[in-house]
């Protein structure tokens, strides 16, 4: 059915936001914001009559300027009559959409006329707020003379682009368009064309659809009955299109012109159809292609099985088990392999446990049963040799390791100790553990342990859980691929326990000889025998490692290198690597002895050498940008330039130059490496260490400087690091008679304090103190006792007569000695017991240029191990006693007798 319906001068326009309403099309809308909602009461609910209004596509303004470039590049410029858009910013009266009201916004300037064919009111809970939904259908295009954004709502005075000579419209099922008009448009050839190729394109979309969607039936009616220009509204409002091709077809008045537009959009859907349908279908025959493939592939094993025909090269069971049978497996395990394949065979492989099982016999083939190393046959002097190349110095460690070779060399199936390395960062624990599989001809594999926390790290993950994998021993030997490794269990130390297991614990079966020949890996189920690998490990303190655990290794202390040994190992191994690390050599860079002397001393005090090969890499990295800036600079001449560093001049000497000699072309890299030899290398001085290095950070004045006042004294203490200083401090201040400790301190340390002090509170008489009347030091004051570099946690015994000493030189008012250091426990009644890390701290005392220490009457037999050359150049000072301490800390002896001989 049609009615006419006269189209006001003027509407009420209903804004819509990034979206089109083209004629003939439906649309269901729910009514949230002031404006709209008051549109919807006025113009819709409160007439009796259906009423029209104006549905006007608007859009933001970074969309609209994407969009204009994407038609000045000639998007739609041929299939649309494009019109112009009004920017109008809307008053405060009134928004759009319920955005911001002072939104720039552009309002398009034709629409279309809608009526509702469905109203429905609601009040939302609990701000009584009344919404509206609307089922609106597009009617006809018009054209915008006037729009009016004050008021609730917007209206506009309108022209319609479709009008007949009457002034009404015929509204069919979506379109209006007068007869003369169609009569008209149909007699067009351009027309008669565009709707045969429509139509040709419609029907086979809707073939398509009827397959898919049996709903063709419908929209075959339509196609049958309705004009091509209205049917291609219709088309183009079901798909899915982007903002500005609604709104070409929105411009598009001329039936022609919104026909090509159509058809254009209705075939690239097509398209986009027939290519969806092409992946399906190749998706189907690829499923069904690989069901026919195991269908056959049953078949087919069940043939040979009949026939008792296997073909080995085909069947890839076959292969593994001819792997799993060169694996060299012991009996027991054999047998349970063969379990386990058999199981494998009767498994398809989409079932979930193919893969694990199939993993599973893999690692079992792989595993080095019996493969080992062929060992050649030992030569200790060549492994004297090497060990003495690759490290400077360690004589006892190289010792106990030469010992360790040569039983070897007696008895090659001796199950050796397992040898664990312990000392400070830097001073070659690793590299020794790669020596020894050198000299032994073995494979070697480290294995860091710093970190974990799972016992399945050690044992492995049992396989019933998913993503379970092996253990790392086990793991390793699989990736070394022999069964007699050199295996370093790196920072054994380091490893801790949780709700997982103690990872120290389960290393307990490995390092027992009698328990690792049958190793049992959760993961592999079956026992593995460990016992002809050679266990090393490493570790920075004894402390952290379970007692079980350190009972089964047999400790070798690495101690700190003295200056000496760090400048053999700087002058043999450390500036030779530095130098080819950074592609230079002694014709390049030369650092005599005396400056590495200086580096040592004044920036690095380390146990290890790895500070003094930063500092040494930072030269060289100097050096380095000198040469590559003269690499630059080469011309073709066969002419010497001289040429400047302008990046290096701040950092290098003053007037520093180099000659070089420009390479002529054709030359190859050896010439040319020669070529760029500079004819006077960059030596190293004293002014360039501090323009590259910086200042000194360390002075040999600084005990001088900090026990220049009474209440300081030097004492020595051990760390993970090796040997260091620790200055001690103590004053008084007015107070109640308490003890104030600071420096981050642990229990121990603090009990040693209450100690110190109590001892000298009770010979405050013998040590001469105090005047006679007074009977106690601390009446009216306090003492504050603190221990410098209060990040670093502190603890341990060893400071008992430190703080004594620092006690008596407060209560005294006597310095003590600058070049004097100290350790040792202390009794409640005054004797000295001896402590540990001598070698270290003695060491620490050379290197921070003390020259006398205060050691322990016990503890003279740790000094065998002290170099002859740190021994010579200090004096060794014993005590058994604390009145031996004080005599050797002040200067002209104890206090006590220093009032003596002031009396006589």
């Amino acid at each position: 059915m049609a009615e006419s319906v006269e189209l006001p001068g003027r509407l009420a326009i209903l804004p819509f936001r990034n979206k089109v309403l083209l004629p003939g099309a439906f649309i269901r809308i729910r009514c949230t914001s002031q404006s709209s909602v008051k549109l919807v009461e006025q113009e819709l609910w409160q007439r009796e009559e259906k009423g029209l209004i104006g549905i006007l596509p608007v859009q933001d303004a970074a969309e609209t300027t994407s969009m204009d470039s994407m038609l000045s590049q000639g998007v739609g410029s041929e299939s649309c009559e494009r019109s112009s858009n009004a920017q109008v910013s809307t008053s405060d009266a009134h928004k759009v959409d319920g955005k911001n009201p002072s939104e720039v916004i552009h309002w398009h300037n034709r629409g279309v006329a809608a009526r509702a064919l469905h109203l429905s009111r609601g009040v939302e809970k609990p701000s009584g707020r009344v919404t509206y939904i609307v089922v609106l259908e597009g009617l006809c295009r018009f054209n915008i003379e006037e729009l009016n954004t004050r008021g609730p709502y917007c209206t506009a005075k309108i022209s319609p682009l479709e009008m007949t000579k009457s002034g009404y419209f015929l509204i069919s099922i979506f379109y209006l368009l007068t007869c003369s008009e169609m009569e008209q448009v149909e007699q067009d050839p351009d027309f008669v064309t565009l709707s045969r190729q429509f139509k040709a394109i419609a029907m086979e979309l809707i073939s398509i659809l009827e397959q898919k969607q049996k709903t063709g039936g419908r929209i075959k009616v339509l196609l049958e009955t309705l004009p091509f220009h209205k049917l291609a509204d219709i088309f183009v409002a079901s798909f899915e299109i982007s903002f500005e091709e609604q709104l070409c077809m929105l411009d598009s008045v001329d039936p022609k012109v919104r026909l090509s537009k159509a058809t254009e959009l209705v075939d690239r859907h097509l398209q986009s159809i027939r290519v969806a349908e092409k992946i399906t279908q190749k998706v189907e025959g690829q499923l069904s292609k690989s069901q026919k493939e195991y269908l056959l592939r049953q078949q087919m094993r069940a043939i040979k099985e009949e026939l008792g025909d296997n073909d080995d090269d085909e069947d890839d069971l076959a292969s593994l088990e001819r792997k799993m049978q060169n694996a060299g497996m012991p009996s027991n395990i054999w047998k349970h392999a063969q379990r386990e394949l058999r199981r494998l065979k009767k498994m398809q492989p989409q079932q979930p446990g193919y893969n694990s099982s199939r993993v599973y016999l893999d690692l079992l083939a792989d595993l080095p049963w019996q493969k080992a190393s062929e060992e050649q046959e030992m030569d200790l002097k060549a492994a004297k040799d090497h060990l003495d190349c690759d490290h400077y110095g360690l004589v006892k460690i190289k010792q106990r390791i030469f010992e360790y070779l040569a039983v070897r060399k007696l008895k090659p199936d001796a199950r050796g100790p397992v040898l664990c390395f312990v000392g400070p960062p830097g001073v070659g624990k690793t590299s020794l553990a790669s020596s020894i599989a050198a000299a032994l001809g073995r494979k070697f594999i480290r294995i860091s342990l710093g970190g974990v926390k799972d016992e399945a790290d050690i044992r492995g993950h049992r396989r019933t859980y998913i993503g379970s994998m092996p253990g790392r021993l086990i793991d390793g030997l699989k990736r070394v691929g022999v069964c007699n490794p050199v295996m370093l269990l790196d920072e054994i130390d380091k490893t801790g326990s949780d709700v997982r297991g103690d990872p120290a614990s389960a290393l307990l079966e490995v390092l027992d000889p009698e328990q690792n020949k049958s190793f049992n890996d959760h993961y592999l189920n079956v026992p593995f025998d460990l016992s002809k690998v050679i266990f090393v490990a490493t570790a920075n303190r004894m402390q952290p490692i379970p007692p079980p655990l350190l009972d089964r290794m047999e400790v070798i202390e690495l101690p700190g290198y003295t200056a000496e040994e760090k400048l053999r190992i700087a002058m043999q191994h450390l500036i030779p690597r530095v130098l080819d690390q950074h592609g230079l050599s002694s014709a390049f860079l030369q650092i005599p002895e005396d400056m590495v002397k200086l580096v040592i001393q004044r920036y690095t005090r380390e146990a290890g050498v790895r500070n003094l090969e930063r500092n040494l890499a930072a030269l060289a990295r100097a050096a380095a940008v000198r040469v590559a800036e003269r690499e630059q600079a080469v011309s073709v001449s066969k002419d010497v330039h001289k040429i400047t560093s302008p990046l290096l001049d701040n950092r290098l000497a003053e007037g520093a130059e180099m000659e070089m000699e420009v390479i002529p072309i054709g030359v190859n890299n050896h010439e040319i490496s020669n070529a760029f030899r500079i004819a006077s290398p960059l030596v190293v001085d004293e002014a360039m260490l501090e323009k590259i290095l910086g200042p000194p950070r360390f002075d040999d004045r600084e005990a001088a400087d900090r026990v220049a006042t009474p209440g300081v004294s030097v004492g020595l203490v051990w760390t993970a690091f090796g040997g260091e200083v620790q200055f001690v401090e103590a004053t008084s201040v007015v107070g109640n008679g308490e003890l104030h400790l600071t420096g981050q301190l642990g229990d121990v340390i603090k009990e040693s304090a209450q100690i110190a002090l109590t001892w000298v509170r009770a010979r405050v008489a013998d040590l001469k103190l105090a005047a006679a009347e007074e009977t106690d030091l601390l009446q009216g004051k306090d003492i504050h006792i603190h221990f410098p570099a209060g990040a670093v946690p502190k603890d341990g015994p060893s400071a008992g007569v430190t703080l004594v000493t620092a006690l008596v030189s407060l209560f005294s008012q006597k310095n003590v000695r600058a070049d004097t250091a100290m350790t040792g426990e202390m009794t409640l009644r005054g004797l000295v017991l001896p402590v540990g890390g001598v070698k270290d701290k003695v060491l620490a005392a050379h290197c921070y240029g003390i020259k006398r220490v205060i050691l322990p009457e016990r503890n003279l037999k740790d000094l065998v191990e002290v170099p002859a050359a740190v021994l010579s150049s200090l004096e060794i000072l014993v005590a058994k006693r604390m009145e031996d301490v004080l005599e050797h800390a002040f200067d002209g002896g104890c206090p006590w007798r220093q009032h003596q001989h002031s009396k006589l």
